[in-house]
């Protein structure tokens, strides 16, 4: 990914962005190399290594995962808040618009998990994470007995240690320190639950 020295964000701020923002997109290339990609939910985890793993799965009949036993690195791409930018919102002279964003490009090698057990973890974790644990959370004890191993012969769970995160934080970090304070006012005073949140990530990159 093209990133600007100033728009440099650190591995962990990455870290940060996935786990808020796991709706992904994965994209792996055939062997005509042409980018095969599908949209699905991947979380971060923490598995000792240096940069970590994503978990996810996709459907069986989608043949993306078919192209995880090539070896060939995929690509996950995970995008945080970003806002429009108007030139009207700085201080006056010859400026133009432009789009404020945060985003992560996460690199591994998708691993199929074919074991009904470990396929059954996977499924647990990721409803863990947005069902929560209170007695009201749904959970794959609420299905029939055996249910659960009997739906997993129509997806594809998989692993994919990560060997490199690439964080970009487009934040206006090349502007001057009033155009950015002006940016942050605009934005916070949005209706945009995303332009607040660029706002809040701006404050965050403001020099100390």
């Amino acid at each position: 990914m093209y990133i600007p020295k100033h728009f440099e964000g650190t591995e962990d701020q990455g870290r940060e962005i996935m786990k808020a923002h796991s709706w992904a997109l994965l994209t792996t290339a055939d062997e005509a190399g042409v980018p095969l990609c599908t949209h699905l939910v991947l979380q971060w985890e923490d598995d000792g290594s240096p940069h970590g793993s994503l978990i996810g799965h996709m459907a069986r009949a989608n043949d993306h995962w078919k192209l995880f036993a090539r070896g060939v690195p995929s690509l996950a791409l995970f995008w945080g808040p970003h806002a429009y930018v108007s030139p009207t919102w700085y201080t006056p002279g010859p400026k133009v618009p432009t789009w404020n964003y945060v985003t992560v490009h996460a690199y591994g090698q998708p691993q199929p998990i074919e074991a009904t057990p470990a396929v059954l973890m996977v499924l647990t974790k990721l409803a863990a994470q947005y069902e929560g644990s209170g007695a009201e959370a749904w959970g794959l004890g609420r299905l029939p007995p055996g249910n659960a191993g009997e739906q997993t012969k129509s997806i594809v769970a998989f692993r994919m240690p990560l060997s490199r995160i690439e964080t970009k934080l487009k934040l206006s970090q090349n502007r001057e320190l009033a155009d950015r304070q002006n940016v942050i006012e605009k934005l916070q005073a949005s209706d945009s639950q995303d332009a607040q949140a660029t706002a809040a990530w701006m404050k965050r990159v403001l020099p100390a």
